[in-house]
């Protein structure tokens, strides 16, 4: 299998957009503070350059420890980090942010997001302080996670810095095309989570067979699949075993029979969605 390659396959082989690697390691639920650690080690030691976290998954602290405890300098991680949803008055931001900063051990991050457009969102006084934070060099890009079209396009309208990136669920259940054309019409980039749909894609006949026909795992086929699309996928993983396999996707070369098949499951599944969300 690819898999067993994945330790041949160097960080620059990771294609960027915009300076960003298109392939990052998810820290949602890794909340045991060594298992995070070490996890964020061996992802950047096998060859990842982004790394992603938030203030709501409890695990900033880790996720520094790892960074500092690999063999790989800070200005070549690409690290992101989200502003949780009590947290975006305009004085919070800035406040919290920096405790962001602190637990993680760094003096900037490349990414921050507004994590989800609820609670105390608001796009004039969230964004300017966003905007703030960009203009003393403590965050590099802006970015905003769980937006619609129309939040997407009010943000890219008020915020003084450009939006760089919208992070939102996508995956071959959840192929989002509308949201896609919307990011691509503002020039903003797509960062995939969940690009496993909590293991649901393992279950799907179209990816058993492009897996069996490429020699692959139903992950790196999916994830193969992602970046076909254009979308950053960042998979979440813990183990040695999967961060390399997840890794190893980037060997996986599909076709356009192979994308058209995926295109075509016509299963939906959304795994990400609380009340607070926009669409609901």
């Amino acid at each position: 299998m690819v898999t067993s390659d994945a330790d041949t396959i160097p960080p620059e082989t990771c294609p960027t957009t915009d300076g960003m690697p298109m392939l990052g390691l998810g820290t949602w639920q890794n909340e045991d503070p060594e298992q995070c650690a070490e996890s964020v080690r061996t992802a950047l030691e096998a060859g990842y350059r982004h790394i992603d976290t938030a203030q709501a998954y409890g695990n900033e602290d880790a996720v520094g420890d790892g960074i500092a405890a690999a063999d790989v300098d800070r200005e070549e991680i690409f690290l992101a980090t989200k502003v949780w949803i009590d947290n975006l008055a305009y004085d919070d931001v800035l406040e919290t942010t920096r405790e962001s900063l602190d637990r993680l051990g760094v003096d900037y991050v490349d990414l921050l997001y507004v994590h989800w457009p609820s609670r105390t969102y608001d796009a004039e006084e969230t964004l300017s302080a966003f905007s703030e934070l960009y203009d003393e060099g403590l965050i590099e890009r802006i970015g905003v996670s769980n937006f619609q079209p129309e939040q997407l396009e009010e943000a890219v309208e008020i915020c003084d810095a450009p939006i760089f990136a919208n992070q939102v669920e996508l995956h071959p259940l959840l192929p989002q095309p509308e949201l896609r054309e919307a990011c691509d019409a503002h020039d903003v980039e797509i960062v995939g989570y969940s690009p496993l749909a909590r293991g649901r894609v393992f279950d799907q006949p179209e990816i058993q067979e492009i897996a069996d026909k490429h020699d692959a795992s139903e992950a790196q086929v999916s994830l193969a699949w992602a970046r076909e699309k254009g979308v950053t996928a960042i998979p979440k993983a813990t183990s040695e075993g999967h961060i390399t396999d997840n890794w190893g996707s980037l060997a996986v070369d599909l076709d356009q029979a192979d994308i058209d098949a995926i295109d075509a499951i016509d299963e939906t599944s959304r795994e990400v969605d609380p009340g607070f969300a926009p669409w609901n």
